[in-house]
């Protein structure tokens, strides 16, 4: 093989390379146990966590959806059936996916990659265009809508844990171990940013956490997110250049800016910045009727199903969801629900420092990595932390392609949980067998 096909193979992960721990192989995947209860493994926590998101995720979607079903002339009881249906399905994908040996996922991990570009790219140019954003793309047979992006979630972090795990040992080489790691981190960004900055965003910032914990070199780091920070400067930038304060409205920006996505995060950004409490213009007006919401919720909250800025609200259901739950549970909802998230990636911490095995590791923590600091930023738009982004909360608002990618994301967590308690399982039975053989020799 010529060195250049060498160089390729070592890049994309294909090479002899091994983890430093090579997991166990693979067998029983896809097992259709006859009994599902006995056969269900991995984090009993997490488990309980998934079934009280669902639970809320119900509750709220029906007490959310009665402005939705007024537009759309439907009941409020068919998007609760509809919920339902997608809870259904989401916990059966969760099942059969915690069945995997996670090590599955790491030969999986570079063709789902390579799929999720050119679907990115198709997304960019020829995609569905809903909420002033083209990022998704239609399937025909179903008549739904997909969310390339979280497709390119789960692919690049899959990708990238295999990658980690592969390449410890000149994880510190700018070459040989950065850049196989750094290149489809940027690629993947640069795809989704012109539709979903938000969400690029999210998955670099999850991105360099997952390099950091990973023995990227410091250095190699920090250059990243220089180099990063620019563009958001500049973008800053040209919102506050942008905006008189005196009339307190933004001046036209400059032809080369105005085109694409642009206009609205500069609008965005000046939103965020200038916008005060009497501010009642169409841009605030989600933004305000989120803080009533938060206001009529106070410590205790209305009450299940008594939300009045449901009716108000855009998007109650999906990104402002978090706002109806302090609305109706109050202070202590809104704590309990960010407590939920904490507690979730505190168990995920813990099946990594478990994990002998780098892939499982990693993976593990990447993919709760994402799922919280997806949450934590809903959060904080919800309550006017962060500007105003199209962030959904996991497993909580209303089901669709990024629901089901969540799920896939948990099962694969799971997956991990499930193998590290096989392991410990033998571990421990080997340790029996060795004291009832010590205990039989000191009988005789």
């Amino acid at each position: 093989m010529t060195p250049f096909k060498n160089r390729v193979k070592n890049f994309l992960g294909l090479s002899d390379e091994r983890e430093l721990a090579v997991s166990a192989p693979f067998k029983n995947i896809g097992d259709v146990p006859a009994n599902i209860a006995s056969k269900t493994r991995g984090d009993k926590i997490i488990w309980a966590i998934v079934l009280i998101l669902t639970l809320a995720s119900l509750l709220l979607v029906y007490s959310s959806t009665g402005s939705l079903a007024y537009r759309m002339s439907r009941s409020t009881e068919s998007y609760l059936f509809k919920q339902f249906a997608f809870i259904l399905v989401g916990l059966v994908v969760i099942y059969f996916t915690h069945r995997i040996n996670y090590t599955f996922f790491s030969k999986l991990a570079l063709y789902i990659f390579l799929i999720s570009i050119p679907l990115l790219i198709y997304t960019l140019f020829f995609g569905v265009e809903l909420n002033a954003g083209s990022r998704w793309i239609k399937l025909p047979v179903i008549n739904m809508t997909f969310q390339t992006s979280d497709l390119a979630k789960l692919a690049l972090f899959m990708y990238m844990s295999r990658m980690l795990s592969r390449k410890q040992l000149v994880i510190k080489s700018f070459f040989k171990g950065f850049m196989p790691i750094i290149v489809p981190v940027i690629l993947i960004c640069l795809l989704i940013a012109p539709a979903n900055l938000s969400t690029a965003l999210l998955i670099f910032g999850t991105s360099i956490l997952l390099m950091f914990i990973g023995r990227v070199s410091t250095k190699h780091i920090l250059l990243t997110i220089g180099i990063a920070l620019l563009p958001i400067i500049m973008l800053v930038s040209v919102a506050v250049s942008n905006y008189d304060k005196e009339t307190n409205q933004s001046k036209k920006l400059p032809v080369f800016l105005a085109s694409g996505r642009v206009p609205t995060w500069v609008s965005r950004i000046q939103t965020f910045l200038y916008s005060k409490k009497d501010d009642d213009g169409e841009k605030t007006y989600q933004i305000n009727q989120a803080k009533i919401a938060i206001a009529n919720g106070g410590f205790f909250g209305l009450g299940p199903g008594n939300s009045v800025q449901r009716n108000f609200l855009p998007h109650c259901y999906s990104d402002f969801i978090y706002a109806i739950i302090i609305e109706e549970y109050g202070l202590f909802g809104a704590a309990f629900m960010l407590f939920i998230y904490m507690f979730f990636l505190f168990r995920c911490i813990r099946i990594y420092r478990k994990c002998p095995f780098a892939f499982g590791a990693f993976l593990a923590l990447a993919l709760s990595f994402t799922l919280v600091i997806q949450a934590i930023a809903n959060m904080g738009v919800n309550v006017s932390l962060f500007p105003n982004t199209g962030v959904t909360l996991p497993l909580v608002s209303m089901g669709g392609s990024s629901f089901f990618f969540t799920c896939v994301s948990i099962g694969i967590i799971l997956s991990v949980a499930r193998n590290v308690e096989q392991l410990e399982g033998s571990q421990l039975a080997k340790i029996e067998e060795q004291a009832t053989a010590v205990k039989d020799t000191t009988e005789e």
